[in-house]
């Protein structure tokens, strides 16, 4: 008896086609080089590389956004606060040590506060669960709330005298002078250690109500830190914020800004590497499978919300990251500088135009779209003194005096309209998320 061979038919089928050159890749890339060139012809090479610095901090924002609402579906709408915790602890922990509040009483007296404001807490959270010692829970809950308030009076009371004896004596608690990179840890840990609180209170929300509360927390935070001068300065700033690489007073804004770049380089490409193993890993597989049908996975045995607190802390992480990153670039830490257009609306417009949960496509997004937000004002100022020089020669018009204001708001306009024609003719992105289908 013969034995029975497949077709060669079946056999090639079986064989993996050839990837396709990536001809819509390449166009797009070359464009947005051929727009960096035009920048850098303008501009002029300290300006953009300033530029380039900046879209990198703001791509490293956009790859924690992609990773929580382009992998597992949710939509944070709160990226602002996270990049502010990210800011401040790039201020706090790279500038110089203040020796007037050190070599005083306060430390001793700030500590002692935040000592009372834990136990505080801790007898809170105790005297919230005695129902499980058979109190009622009405009971329960009535004395958890006047316990609360006076204890909040008590401890609040003590600490403002605290922090006001630290704002009049010495200014502020200072730094710990440490080196930069050492704040950008700690800006991503201190990110994701409060997004692993949101996560618990928050993820079992739908994506609207998550939205609006991710707003809320974003807005606390901003609030906290522009109100504690004894920390932050509050509105009076704190600069300047020391580099991880020699300043432009060491080397020149050209070459200082280069180097800097080349850091901020290196760290996309780490992240983007770790990203790209897990994406096409089990477990981005099992990320993308809760996303698209959460019953199903749910019934295969997955735990859920363990995996969406898993990526929403580490869109948490990479956010604390960008915005530590950015604010050691700007050498500023000015809490009343995070605005929810810059630090929010803007990268939900990266991760739209590049592609939520395509990587390289939010790197993309991040460098067209903040190129597009910065070139806007100075196009729009060139168009506008155009055309009142064109309306002043021809038909005498007097020309307004606030051109400067006019142009700085239409980037505003254009960001709008790039956002509306992005959602009309790509609404998956420039570069859209690549689904392989197995079996």
């Amino acid at each position: 008896m013969t034995q029975s061979h497949p077709p060669r038919q079946q056999r090639a089928d079986s064989v993996a086609a050839p990837r396709r050159f990536p001809l819509r890749e390449s166009v797009i890339f070359l464009a947005l080089l051929a727009a960096v060139l035009v920048v850098y012809a303008a501009m002029g090479s300290a300006y953009g590389t300033r530029m380039l610095v900046e879209a990198a901090c703001y791509a490293i924002l956009a790859l924690g956004l992609t990773i929580q609402w382009g992998y597992a579906g949710q939509f944070n709408a709160g990226v602002m606060g996270f990049v502010a915790l990210g800011g401040f602890c790039a201020m706090f922990f790279s500038i110089p040590v203040n020796e007037a509040f050190w070599s005083s009483e306060l430390p001793g007296e700030l500590g002692l506060a935040l000592l009372y404001m834990v136990a505080a807490i801790v007898l809170v959270v105790a005297v919230s669960r005695l129902d499980r010692i058979g109190v009622p829970k009405p009971l329960r809950t009535f004395i958890t709330v006047v316990l609360g308030v006076v204890l909040y009076m008590a401890v609040i009371s003590n600490f403002r005298e605290v922090a006001g004896q630290i704002e009049s004596r010495v200014d502020f608690i200072g730094g710990l002078a440490l080196p930069a990179w050492f704040g950008w840890i700690i800006g991503g840990a201190l990110a994701g250690g409060v997004g692993y609180f949101i996560g618990h209170v928050c993820l079992g929300l739908r994506s609207d109500y998550l939205a609006i509360a991710t707003i809320g927390i974003a807005e606390i935070i901003k609030a906290f830190l522009k109100n504690a001068d004894w920390l932050t300065r509050g509105t009076a700033t704190v600069s300047p914020l020391p580099w991880p690489v020699p300043g432009p007073g060491d080397v020149g804004f050209t070459l200082a800004r280069a180097l800097y770049l080349s850091v901020t380089a290196v760290i996309i490409a780490a992240i983007f590497f770790l990203l790209h193993r897990a994406y096409n890993a089990p477990w981005g597989r099992m990320i993308r499978a809760i996303r698209d049908n959460e019953v199903s996975a749910a019934a295969m045995g997955k735990d859920i919300n363990k995996r969406r607190l898993e990526i929403f802390v580490l869109g948490c992480i990479l956010m604390g990251i960008g915005g530590a990153v950015l604010a050691s670039f700007n050498s500023l830490f000015d809490p009343q500088g995070y605005l929810p257009l810059n630090h929010t609306f803007l990268v939900l417009v990266m991760v739209i135009l590049g592609g939520p949960g395509n990587n390289l496509g939010t790197i993309f997004g991040a460098v067209v779209v903040y190129i597009i937000w910065l070139m806007s004002e100075p196009l729009a100022l060139f168009l506008m003194q155009l055309a009142v020089d064109i309306g002043s020669a021809t038909f005498g018009w007097d020309a307004p005096t606030n051109l400067d204001s006019r142009a700085l708001q239409a980037r505003v306009f254009v960001i709008g309209l790039l956002i509306s024609l992005v959602l009309r003719f790509a609404p998956k992105g420039m570069l859209p998320e690549k689904v392989r289908h197995h079996g």
